[in-house]
């Protein structure tokens, strides 16, 4: 809900269009630094704690900016949101992945994302129309209500990861499990292809409400921007998903994926009505779609399942720094050239980083027999 509503917000405070980029990338750098600490903290301690840990933290968030004032307040609950969510989202990824056999790992994330962006599907398009109706405020009041409503289903429903693993693997010491990480060439090729991929997606979340409203769009057809994207995104994923455990080799899709997010990056830059947008976010959602439930899944087996929140620490950092840098790098260039000269560089950057990624999964075969993981 807060997504298409808090650039906005911020700019009724007064910010700037480099401001903009400096409250959304506050969050991201936050998310990107503790990630990897709290994925591997939660190969330790358990999942659930901290998925509750992230939850009420990002519920709290969400009523605090309720009471800001200034552009400032935003950068500082944004901060604060960061950490929850560098707690919650590789936590729950590597615990999709406790349970789901390898034959299985394109299915379960592709029903995992398909929450995950379903929820983002309706939420944009709601915080759109309500800040609308009611204004900007009443938005976060119900988004803090709803996470934390989701924090008592996981309290009492959601399982232990003891419940789930049938054989919990050892625990690698941290010396062994760096060693490890920095001989690992494919893994470094998935964070890689996410951290580019999530340049272009730090462009989108960040910039198209702008982009969009100086092409004449109001705020409700800003939301329904967000909300068609998330909807063919979140769509894509159970045959896509089904799909990447089929192929011999899952990085031939977010290869595809990842050229057709691209392109939808120039798309958005020819943008000129809401006909136009809605095409493009049909493209850039399906596309997302594509990569990144192959990557999830790609991550998975390219590590060991001792260190999956390790890697799913990486992945959820390469997500959010990626995020971040585009926030502040287009932030600052935009003044100077402009939204669609921006989005253009931005599928350039993504078109580099996706070469890059063939080059290093390159020779990578699936090598976990099924049913392995148990």
């Amino acid at each position: 809900m807060r997504i298409p509503v808090v650039p906005l917000f911020a700019g009724s405070l007064g910010a700037s269009t480099v401001e903009v980029g400096l409250i959304n990338s506050s969050f991201l750098v936050m998310a990107g630094i503790l990630s990897l600490p709290l994925g591997i903290l939660s190969d330790r301690l358990g999942r659930k704690l901290l998925i509750i840990v992230g939850l009420l933290i990002s519920s709290l968030t969400s009523f605090l900016l309720c009471f800001s004032r200034a552009p400032m307040q935003l950068v500082a609950i944004y901060l604060f949101f960061g950490a929850g969510l560098a707690a919650f989202a590789p936590t729950m990824m590597s615990f999709v992945a406790d349970f789901s056999p390898s034959t299985h790992l394109g299915r379960s994330y592709g029903w995992y994302t398909m929450s995950l962006y379903g929820g983002m599907s309706l939420g944009p398009a709601a915080g759109g129309l309500v800040a609308q109706e009611l204004g900007f405020r009443p938005v976060f009041l119900i988004s803090g209500l709803l996470i934390f409503a989701v924090l008592w289903i996981v309290v009492f429903f959601l399982p232990r990861a003891r419940h789930v693993l049938v054989n919990r693997p050892p625990k690698p010491k941290l010396s062994v499990a760096g060693r490890e990480l920095l001989k690992n060439r494919p893994l470094w090729g998935c964070w890689l292809a996410t951290l580019g991929g999530c340049f272009g997606l730090g462009m989108f979340v960040t910039f198209i409400p702008l982009h969009a409203h100086d092409r004449g769009l109001n705020m409700g057809e800003i939301g329904l921007i967000f909300g068609i994207q998330a909807s063919f995104n979140a769509l894509s994923r159970i045959p896509f998903g089904q799909l990447s455990d089929k192929v011999g080799n899952r990085a031939s899709l977010v290869v595809l994926g990842l050229i057709g997010f691209a392109a939808s990056m120039a798309g958005f830059a020819f943008s000129s009505n809401l006909i136009t947008f809605l095409l493009v976010a049909v493209a850039f959602g399906v596309s997302m779609g594509v990569a990144f439930t192959a990557l999830g899944a790609l991550i998975s087996e390219v590590v060991a399942p001792q260190s999956r929140g390790l890697a799913m620490g990486g992945y959820n950092a390469s997500i959010y720094l990626g995020m971040m840098l585009s926030s502040l790098v287009m932030g600052a260039l935009i003044p100077s050239i402009g939204f669609p000269r921006a989005f253009l560089a931005t599928g350039f950057i993504n078109l580099l980083t996706n070469g890059v990624f063939y080059v290093m999964i390159k020779g990578f075969v699936r090598c976990q027999p099924a049913g392995s993981e148990r």
